[in-house]
């Protein structure tokens, strides 16, 4: 028995993909393959094979107590609309060019439609102190029952109209909201615009001011969390010209550097040589950025300071004590002695009271 699992009939927008998976179960193992036929008039079915239609046909296939098979279609074009079919057989001469197979192929199929993608156009505007941002789908499109917008896996706003215009507002400046956002249209299928909102970078250091042993290795690093991504990061030392940047592998420089983030490494440490302000300088296509990181470089023996200050408060503070104890003891016994005669006095005194009491 061979069946396909994905829904038989399913719809999608050019540029999108599409996933069939089929299982067969039988003994010994079937064979599993995929056969397609256009909706052309007097079209043929065609083996589908891994790699076919430039490189946008993907098949999965496992053999494993039973028979699975994933075909998948990426970038669909108009020409993939059709009847897919999935084919199993456990014959030994199923695929004999001569012989007829004695069990025949089970077949099961799912039709795809590839539906032409409407043309959406976003636009943002800034008023006010806030954001306007707005879809429209310029191509008639039946069938709209609400808007979504997202900004990455986050929802943001949605409603149930039918229009095919849509908006979203934002409190605040483009510099704080910058990234790319979505206007869902609940469709079917589902309809996609987007909305980029692109400034220059908005560097930031990850420190305003790093600290480093003379010796050890000094980390400097800059972000930029604004979209587009950095093309490009520099960094340069105070003192120096722009036009003369650091370059990474020269001298003890190692610099790594993503759209987003920029790192500078500095090996042995010097007092002299490497304290001062860095400047992290980021462009891309909208303009360019840049931030300030401020290094200092501490002696080896700087933290052995307080410690070997407390120590030196200690002695003193033992010290001090000491002379004070060796001045008083001698005053000290004379006081005991004193103190233990008069006690001996008075115990004799009352001695002498009870003696003359009992006579």
């Amino acid at each position: 028995a061979g069946f396909i699992k994905s829904p038989l009939s399913q719809k999608r927008l050019t540029q999108d993909s599409v996933e069939l998976y089929c299982e067969a179960i039988g003994n010994p193992i079937p064979e599993i393959q995929w056969w397609f036929e256009g909706n052309e008039p007097n079209e043929t079915y065609a083996q589908l094979w891994d790699g076919a239609r430039q490189d946008r046909v993907k098949i999965n296939a496992t053999y494993n107590l039973h028979s699975t098979s994933t075909i998948y279609i990426a970038n669909l074009t108009s020409d993939d609309s059709g009847m897919y079919e999935c084919r199993a057989s456990n014959d030994p001469d199923r695929n004999h060019l001569s012989k007829s197979p004695k069990v025949k192929w089970i077949r099961s199929q799912a039709n795809v439609f590839v539906i032409e993608r409407p043309d959406v156009k976003g636009h943002v505007t800034a008023v006010s102190g806030k954001l306007i941002l707005t879809c429209n789908v310029t191509t008639p499109y039946p069938d709209i029952k609400g808007h979504e917008w997202m900004h990455g896996d986050k929802i943001l706003q949605t409603d149930v109209e039918s229009s095919a215009f849509t908006s979203y507002t934002i409190e605040g400046k483009m510099e704080e909201h910058s990234g790319i956002y979505e206007c869902v249209y609940r469709t079917s299928p589902v309809i996609k615009g987007q909305v980029n909102i692109s400034v220059p970078p908005q560097v930031m250091p990850y420190k305003k001011s790093e600290h480093g042993n003379e010796g050890d290795t000094g980390v400097l690093t800059c972000k930029n969390p604004s979209f587009p991504p950095v093309i490009s990061w520099v960094w340069y030392k105070n003192g120096q010209e722009v036009s003369a940047p650091i370059i990474n592998g020269s001298g003890r420089y190692i610099i790594k550097s993503t759209g987003n983030k920029t790192e500078l490494r500095i090996l042995k440490l010097s007092i002299e040589e490497d304290t001062g302000d860095y400047h992290c300088n980021a462009t891309n296509s909208y303009g360019f950025g840049s931030a300030t990181v401020n290094l200092r470089v501490r002696s080896r023996l700087a933290a052995l300071w307080p410690f070997l200050g407390i120590v030196a408060e200690v002695l003193v503070l033992v010290t001090i004590i000491f002379i004070y104890e060796k001045r008083r003891k001698p005053d000290e016994v004379l006081d005991g002695k004193r103190r233990r005669g008069k006690s001996n006095a008075t115990n004799h005194k009352d001695k002498n009271v009870r003696q003359r009491n009992a006579n």
